[in-house]
């Protein structure tokens, strides 16, 4: 698929998750979870079961599996694709590992000029099995949309730089102050990486693709502007043309959302610390915005659960498009019932 093809109309063209995300009227709410495939569903972790993670994301089958196992389950209104943010960097070369507890760990950092070399162009021969499981996938879902995604550059910096997860984020944010000529051309050249990763899933099916940038709320407004927007915009810019929704999400970025949409998202992601109406406030018009219901609140009791999310519909109640989500991921010990609730309660409150 080009991205002239992709602007035809397809199976997933009057969902509602994708009419929100363009801001047209909806039958009713669309929901999905970041995480809905993952540890909080059994028969998540019996397939995944003596599977390392970036194994399972290389093996079609599997990944089909799971991506499907949550619509299947909670009736959610997209699939998201089953895959972690460094399949891209394993895929071109960096050896790394996600070990169980910790994340993902980078064997050599990147601290150096030269260590720019080892970060080299993305082919989609290198994620040939990202094609096919996008293939099996989307014969699957028919109707359903199936969301692509991606690491920012920004959040896939922070984990190379520092060798890992971090906190502090203090090697990486020593680069961006102390040697900004190496910091950009880092970025810039997860850009072009992440650009094609994503140009892959389209190419391969997807109906709508949702760049991460986890660890973005680390960062200072004018930091964010200066030195990580140009490369998110590269990111967007780059896809543009194949007429799929672009949502953009990160986590304590409630004084970023402004230039989160800027950056070029169609949709704006947002964590339960910034109050939707307040979100749409600071995004300003023109945006749809995806969340907000923070992912505790799952572990109440049924009466809770609605009522705070009505609070979330109802503060939604003004937008030009919304989609409901968390406002993180699914955590682990959460009650898949739960979330199957959470998914005919907003389904039967917002139906029109």
């Amino acid at each position: 698929m080009t991205a002239n093809e992709s602007k035809q109309p397809t199976a997933t063209y009057d969902s509602a998750f994708l009419k929100a995300c363009r801001r047209e009227p909806v039958p009713h709410t669309p929901v999905w979870f970041m995480r809905q495939a993952g540890r909080s569903l059994p028969e998540y972790r019996k397939v995944r079961e003596g599977v390392p993670m970036l194994e399972s994301c290389m093996r079609p089958e599997l990944v089909t599996e799971i991506t499907l196992q949550p619509v299947r389950r909670h009736d959610v209104d997209a699939a998201i694709y089953f895959s972690d943010i460094v399949v891209p960097l394993k895929a071109i070369g960096i050896d790394l590992d996600i070990k169980p507890g910790v994340g993902p760990v980078v064997e050599q950092p990147v601290r150096t000029r030269a260590d720019l070399a080892r970060l080299r162009d993305l082919t989609p021969e290198d994620v040939a099995y990202v094609t096919e499981s996008i293939g099996l996938l989307v014969r699957e879902l028919g109707a359903t949309p199936l969301i692509g995604f991606a690491g920012a550059p920004f959040t896939l910096a922070s984990y190379l730089v520092e060798g890992g997860p971090s906190r502090t984020y203090e090697n990486a944010k020593a680069m961006m102050y102390g040697d900004p000529e190496l910091w950009a051309d880092l970025l810039d050249r997860l850009a072009d990486i992440t650009a094609a990763f994503l140009k892959v899933q389209i190419e391969a099916g997807a109906s709508a693709v949702q760049l991460f940038d986890s660890w973005a709320g680390a960062l200072a407004p004018a930091d964010y502007r200066t030195s990580v927007m140009p490369a998110s915009a590269k990111v967007f810019e780059a896809v543009a043309g194949y007429g799929v929704p672009r949502i953009h999400f990160g986590v304590g970025t409630g004084e970023l959302l402004k230039l989160m949409g800027e950056a070029g998202a169609d949709v704006v992601g947002v964590d339960w610390r910034v109050p939707l109406d307040e979100a749409q406030r600071r995004v300003g018009p023109g945006k749809a915005l995806q969340g907000n219901l923070d992912p505790t609140v799952l572990f109440t009791d049924k009466d809770t659960v609605a009522a705070k999310a009505r609070e979330v519909l109802d503060a939604a109640a003004g937008l030009e498009g919304h989609v409901f989500n968390l406002g993180h991921g699914v955590m682990p010990n959460t009650d898949p019932d739960a979330l199957t609730r959470l998914v005919e309660y907003v389904h039967t409150a917002t139906a029109r």
